[in-house]
């Protein structure tokens, strides 16, 4: 395959400046280089490349900021250059997009199942990522996708943006300064996963280009009842509620429980089979985590019990109180009693975030870490996936943490990683 995707902004740099030589030093600087009142310079612009603009994705297109747009769906593409306006860089095969100098950063709102690899493709070409939850298809990809952050000096941003509500901070201020007391069960809450019925596989559409669309996922027919937001039901590609909503809710739940630098020691799922339609994922679900050092569990109820007539969230019990936080995503809510609550000069301190978006944005300048690094997002990955992977063999699983390793299980550890398809592998 063609390594010349991979030059970086520092090659690039480097070689204009060897090609310009001297008399670089020489050069008229216009005003819209060295910036105006009211216009920032651009070198306090980040320039932006869009990658998956279809669904999640197109929240994230900034006119006059995005540069670069890649789909593998021409309908979306045209409706993201009419949005952005100007004239973008168009692309259905991202290497394209991240072989543009001029791109800082790009967002990566896809199907799951290209997360991983589209991430490592980034960091390695010097870009700055954000990356729609979950993190990854696979435990492989996830850690991956940490190692390619720290190798490359990457800022990458994992878009469970619950962590950015005003509700979820004020949680997690009133459960980390002690208010509930030691927290020894969190139970999480969801509806079910949706029953789809039976549609025969066809030919895609002109404007989709399939074999794009599937990527590193193992080869099938195009069927309508699989692409696009369908993605979600099936287990190559999404892996159901808990993979979706779980991202938030779980992200969240770590979050307000200081986890981001561990995981569980076991996990147990069962689940109801799927129905006869072309989606695979259980409509019903539970799982059961339990953690060590400190000790807690952590329960996947799906369907759960609906508290304070939310769809979805999780409620914190403490040998001193419990505490409900609604949603998990941008919609989060919690108790009144969080919301009032001030925690004392010397309290535990908790990040602010200024918005999720805008939090990335921020630590591309600063190089800090983000509220939702990749290290956080690849934990509550592992999650939802070993969750999954339970149901998938109908057996409790004994997790490393450190290691990443199911413990005396070959079977479970096969469905860590997966082998990618043709060029689409790590």
């Amino acid at each position: 395959m063609d390594k010349s995707w991979k030059t970086t902004r520092r090659d690039f740099l480097s070689k204009t400046a060897a090609l310009a030589g001297g008399a670089a030093a020489f050069q008229i600087v216009p005003r819209r280089v060295l910036g105006a009142p009211n216009r920032p310079a651009p070198s306090d612009t980040v320039v932006l490349g869009n990658i998956g603009v279809g669904g999640r994705g197109s929240a994230f297109l900034r006119p006059g900021v995005s540069a670069a747009i890649c789909d593998v769906d021409d309908d979306h593409l045209k409706r993201a250059a009419e949005r952005v306006g100007g004239n973008p860089f168009l692309c259905k095969d991202y290497r394209e997009l991240l072989d543009q100098s001029d791109i800082d950063a790009v967002t990566i709102g896809t199907p799951d199942h290209w997360h991983g690899l589209m991430c490592v493709h980034a960091c390695e070409a010097g870009k700055d990522v954000y990356v729609e939850k979950p993190a990854c298809k696979t435990i492989e990809e996830g850690r991956a996708m940490v190692n390619a952050s720290k190798r490359y000096a990457r800022i990458v941003q994992v878009g469970s943006q619950g962590r950015s509500t005003e509700a979820a901070y004020r949680a997690c201020r009133y459960i980390r300064n002690g208010q509930i007391g030691r927290v020894s069960k969190v139970n999480c809450w969801h509806y079910e996963n949706p029953v789809g019925d039976w549609t025969p596989d066809s030919d895609p559409p002109p404007t989709l280009d399939w074999g794009k669309w599937l990527g590193p996922a193992r080869w099938m027919p195009y069927n309508p009842q699989k692409v696009h937001f369908n993605f979600r039901w099936l287990l190559d590609f999404g892996g159901g509620q808990i993979r979706d909503r779980g991202a938030h809710v779980m992200s969240v739940a770590f979050w307000c429980m200081d986890s981001d630098h561990t995981g569980p020691v076991s996990v147990e799922a069962t689940g109801e089979p799927p129905g006869k339609g072309v989606w695979d994922c259980p409509p019903i679900m539970d799982i059961k985590y339990v953690f060590k050092n400190p000790d807690w569990e952590m329960t996947w109820t799906q369907p759960g019990e609906k508290l304070l007539n939310a769809p979805f969230g999780a409620k914190y019990w403490g040998d001193k109180d419990t505490l409900i936080v609604t949603g998990g995503d941008g919609g989060c809510g919690t108790e009144d009693k969080a919301m009032n609550y001030e925690p004392p000069s010397n309290g535990a301190p908790v990040f602010h975030s200024p918005g999720h978006f805008q939090n990335w944005m921020d630590c591309i300048k600063t190089r800090e870490k983000p509220i939702m690094h990749i290290e956080a997002g690849h934990r509550v990955a592992v999650l939802c996936i070993l969750g999954n992977i339970s149901y998938i063999l109908g057996r409790k699983l004994e997790w490393d943490p450190v290691l990443e390793r199911v413990k005396n299980d070959d079977e479970a550890n096969r469905l860590l990683s997966r082998p990618g398809r043709g060029e689409w592998h790590l």
